[in-house]
């Protein structure tokens, strides 16, 4: 039934109770406002709460209504097939009332009636709203201050929401909007920045008996619409006009727009500082103007290009910009915002793809000039404008002030450093260099440099040796000479990769690193987390006649007191340890001290991304060197006691279960003695009812596959957590790949123990992921059921019947061409060709069990003909593309085939023979070369190496002893062609004849009948 009128006293009952802190009232409005969504009338009844008049002083239940009436455009708005939506007729009634309640003065109901008209207009203009745009446009031209804010909300609400659709048509829709309203905007940008100019200047010349109030809020009002005006224009460039990057074409507005932009941003720079004391209200929209003004320079530059690469844009936007950072005014020096975005601006230039020379293909235009060459040319003509704008004295001395300016530590930094080392730490890794002014002249210098390696290597070397030479070791004092090593030091790590050309890592390291770490005065803290930092950035440079200094170095860094040097330090470790040239023998005698400082690290450390860093360098630790077994009994108490410590963590507990598979693979076969505290945390993980399992789950099978893998035997424990994995597989088959390797280590671990125990787990398993995975989970899959059948032929095809079943389907089908499915069906056939050799009755039940039929039945097979003999030609089409040892099951199967009471038999006999003298020709030479997976196998024995997980060498030697090697194909044939002959008689004979003699010569040769 539709809401009418009558229904507004209870809709804002409901309403106002659903903001209720009381439970009891709240919940029941939330319920029936929820049933309401879907009547008609609702939008309409929530419409007229939000505009009526005498509601104007419920915002907050006017807010409410305003947030379910976005939501039910959301989901009503579109016509469905379960529900017709909200009707067109009221939909043309929202959308005239929305229009005629423009002059809206709440704030934050403007804002939302503003997104209300940009979500409709997403889905309806311009075919449903056609005059959308048109009648905004007209009501702007005798609209007040107040109205045109908010008519400029919604229109660039409007924009932003439209230039997210992809549409060819759409996006054509938004050009002809760019190109119609973009006039009128930029027009009324231009008179508003007059207005507000004039006003400022009033305002700067006014003492204490200044304009009135009034005055002042109508010209706040007008600065807030400019901003407005301005997003719209910058929406309008970006998005309504394809980039010239690709279409080469010169976008008009850019070179109109961006000189006056600028002379924006040199017009209201003056008044940052002067209105900071009586105006604050006007620095503060000063500040973010400069700023908005620079981010659209820097975006339109981004979009476009080749326009703005334009002499009468790019030169004095670039040159502006360099003078700010280079040479700021008062008015600057404090505006860390508007330099962080001239930088920005610097940086987008110099690193900018479409500057350089192009290396792509050549695509002609219709007049026969590649599109290379219109780029090369435009390129160039920017090169040559940089080269004149970046002379080498320009460049040498932005590097100089970059480093000597802006690198240098701030007392503000040293304040925060001292009372909280660990955020200072992990706040100069993980902020935006575009946030914070020192991390974006870091940016800026990495591209300068990048750009001018030849010319700035020497100057950085200068800096540096002038830096060292002004400031010794043993100073103990925070100079302003000690500050500047440690920003030319900065500058040194930072492009080690072009600086190793100029400067020896060697000397560098040998005659001052080294020796600042000799210096223990706390303000030595400082030097001593930058000389932690670079050796981590240069550990490409380190030679082997270093690397023992330079490990000592860190580890006694690892040490100290002040957390900042010592996280420093163990992020450095880590890049060291992880180093391909890494030398463990260098490292060996520093492993216990190593240790112990880790510990003691995770202990002192309060923060979440400190216990990460450090778990990082112990899993690190782990994974790269071999003497983990003296220290397994400190480790197993740390991972306990941090582990316990960490809950409710996940993210933590994530790191630790890294940490841990790792510690498990450096213990191998000892791993045991790891097992009391790891099988309690295993536990935990592989429960899908913990309610950290969405968190820890793929991290905690990781694990549980490594502790399988080098486990020397089955421990009660691990073998009571194996329906764990049933449980996981029947929610989802995410971590697969990671489960069949499990139950590879179970059936390899666990042998005749683990199959009498957990038979139905295995036999639903196997039968929930067989039909309900594609083709990569098959895949991966069956080579464990082959195992399962190799190990246990006589009593696991019995339990997995069901399983089979499916795989006879598989190999009944066709593949289509499929690689993936020819890989499946032809894996199918082995394990089928197994069971008939390892359990030949087994088989024969199988294919003539009524439930067979019904499960072929139901994927479309035929029924009809003889399932066995079907199997034959699989096997027959499928032997030459699979493994040398299912060749030669394929060839026994086939081989036992030739003893069925069957006529067909005889039709398919020169095929079978054939085979199998394939087979038996190439049994030799096909052994000695191994399986496709690269494992080899020797016929003495299995090959063992110590270093191969326990896992591992067990497979290798169920391989080994795999019956099937045992077995002799030749005496098989020989003996069932004899059975064979006895059962046909003639039709036998007359079926041999029929051979080709060289076929049968061949047979008589592997028969070894010559």
């Amino acid at each position: 039934m539709a809401l009418s009128a009558s229904d507004l006293p209870t809709m804002y009952s409901l309403l106002a109770n659903s903001l209720s802190g009381d439970e009891s009232v709240r919940k029941p409005a939330e319920s029936a406002l929820s049933q309401s969504e879907s009547r008609p009338g609702f939008c309409s009844c929530l419409m007229e709460i939000i505009t009526a008049k005498d509601l104007v002083s419920q915002v907050d239940v006017r807010l409410m209504a305003s947030v379910y009436f976005k939501n039910s455009i959301n989901r009503y708005w579109r016509n469905r097939r379960d529900y017709s939506g909200i009707t067109n007729e009221e939909k043309i009634h929202l959308r005239q009332k929305l229009l005629s309640h423009l002059r809206e003065e709440n704030y934050q109901i403007a804002q939302m009636l503003a997104v209300l008209i940009s979500k409709i207009a997403r889905i309806d203009y311009p075919k449903e709203w056609p005059d959308l745009i048109s009648v905004l446009a007209q009501q702007l031209q005798s609209a007040d201050i107040l109205t045109s804010h908010r008519i400029f909300m919604i229109l660039f609400r409007i924009l932003k929401e439209l230039s997210t659709k992809r549409l060819t048509s759409d996006q054509k829709n938004y050009a002809e909007i760019s190109s119609h309203f973009f006039d009128y905007s930029w027009h009324l940008w231009q008179s508003d920045v007059q207005t507000i100019l004039h006003g400022f200047s009033a305002l700067s010349q006014s003492l204490s008996s200044g304009p009135s109030e009034k005055h002042h809020d109508d010209l706040y009002l007008t600065c807030e619409r400019w901003l407005l005006c301005l997003k719209i224009i910058r929406q309008l460039i970006i998005s309504g006009f394809p980039s010239d990057s690709k279409s080469l074409q010169e976008i008009r507005p850019v070179k109109e727009v961006s000189p006056v932009l600028l002379s924006a941003i040199q017009s209201f720079l003056p008044y940052y500082l002067s209105f900071q004391e009586q105006h604050t209200k006007f620095s503060n929209f000063v500040k973010r103007a400069c700023v908005k003004l620079m981010k659209v320079l820097v975006a339109i530059q981004g979009r476009h290009p080749y326009s703005f690469g334009d002499k009468c844009v790019l030169v004095p936007v670039m040159d502006f910009c360099l003078i700010k950072i280079t040479d700021p005014e008062p008015d600057v020096i404090s505006f860390e915002h508007f330099l962080i975005q001239c930088m920005v601006m610097v940086k987008s230039i110099l690193e900018c793809k479409d500057y350089k020379p192009s290396l792509t293909g050549r695509v002609m235009n219709d007049n026969g000039i590649t599109l290379e060459q219109m780029k090369k040319s435009v390129s160039n003509s920017v090169v040559g404008i940089l080269s004149t704008l970046l002379p080498s004295e320009r460049i040498v001395r932005l590097c100089n002030i970059l480093i000597r300016r802006y690198f240098v530590l701030t007392t503000r930094d040293l304040e925060e450093w001292y009372h909280n080392p660990e955020s200072f730490h992990h706040e100069q890794d993980m902020v935006q260099w575009t946030e914070k002014l020192r991390p974006c002249a870091e940016a800026l210098y990495i591209v300068l440099f990048e750009n001018h390696s030849q010319l700035l290597g020497p100057i950085v070397v200068s800096i540096l040796q002038e830096a060292m030479n002004g400031c010794p070791t043993s100073v103990t004092e925070i100079t302003p000479g000690l500050l500047l090593k440690d920003a030319a030091y900065s500058a040194a790590g930072y492009v080690y990769y072009e600086l190793s050309n100029y400067l020896s890592f060697n000397n560098w390291f040998n005659n001052a690193l080294s020796r600042e770490l000799i210096n223990d005065h706390p303000n030595m803290r400082i030097l001593h987390r930058k000389v932690a930092l670079i050796l981590g950035q240069w550990v490409s440079e380190i030679k082997d006649d270093t690397k023992r200094a330079v490990y000592f170095a860190l580890v006694r860094l690892l040490r100290e007191k002040d957390l900042a040097v010592r996280l420093a330090a163990c992020r450095s470790l880590c890049s060291l340890i992880e180093d391909a040239n890494f030398s463990e023998k260098y490292f060996s005698d520093l492993l216990p001290i190593c240790w112990d400082s880790c510990f003691n690290l995770v202990e002192e450390v309060q923060e979440f991304d400190s216990k990460v860093q450090v778990l990082n360098l112990i899993s690190v630790l782990l994974a790269h060197v071999k003497e983990v077994v003296p220290f397994a009994d400190k480790l197993v108490h740390f991972f306990q006691t941090v582990w316990e410590e960490s809950s409710g963590e996940s993210l933590l507990q994530i790191q630790l279960l890294i940490a841990l598979r790792n510690f498990v693979t450096a213990l191998g076969y000892q791993s045991p003695i790891c097992y009391s505290m790891l099988l309690p945390i295993l536990q935990k993980g592989i429960d899908i009812n913990n309610p950290d399992e969405l968190n820890l789950l793929e991290d905690s099978m990781l694990l549980w596959e490594a502790t399988l893998s080098h486990a020397p035997s089955m421990v009660p424990q691990l073998l009571g957590y194996f329906p764990c994995l049933l449980e996981i597989m029947e929610r989802s088959f995410d971590h697969l790949q990671v489960a069949v390797s499990i139950i590879e280590g179970y059936i390899i671990l666990g042998g005749t123990e683990f199959l009498n125990m957990h038979t139905s787990s295995v036999a639903k398993l196997l039968d929930i992921i067989v039909g309900n995975v594609n083709d990569r989970g098959l895949i991966s899959t069956l080579p464990v059921i082959e195992l399962l059948i190799q190990c246990f032929p006589l009593e696991v095809p019995p339990l997995i019947s069901s399983t089979l079943q499916k795989l006879v389907a598989i190999c009944l089908s066709g593949d289509e061409g499929d690689p993936s499915k020819t890989t499946v069906k032809a894996s199918s056939a082995a394990i089928l060709a197994r069971i008939l050799v390892m359990n030949t009755n087994y088989l024969a039940q199988l294919t003539s069990e009524p439930s067979l039929a019904l499960v072929l039945h139901k994927t479309g097979l035929p029924t009809e003909e003889n399932i066995l003999l079907c199997l034959v030609d699989v096997w027959l089409e499928k032997v030459d593309g699979v493994t040398s040892i299912q060749r030669k099951t394929f060839g026994l199967a086939l081989s036992i085939i030739l003893t069925l009471r069957l006529p067909q038999v005889l039709d398919k006999l020169d095929q079978i023979l054939s085979v199998c003298t394939s087979v038996i020709l190439g049994e030799t030479e096909d052994l000695t070369e191994g399986e496709s997976s690269g494992d080899n196998m020797s016929s003495s024995g299995p090959q063992t190496d110590d270093s191969l997980p326990t896992k591992e060498i067990r497979r290798r030697q169920i391989k080994y002893s795999d019956p099937i090697n045992q077995l002799s194909l030749e005496n098989s044939v020989r003996e069932n062609l004899q059975t064979c002959a006895a059962l046909h008689g003639e039709s036998f004979n007359a079926a041999i004849a029929r051979m080709h003699p060289a076929a049968f010569s061949q047979l008589k040769q592997a028969l070894k009948m010559v």
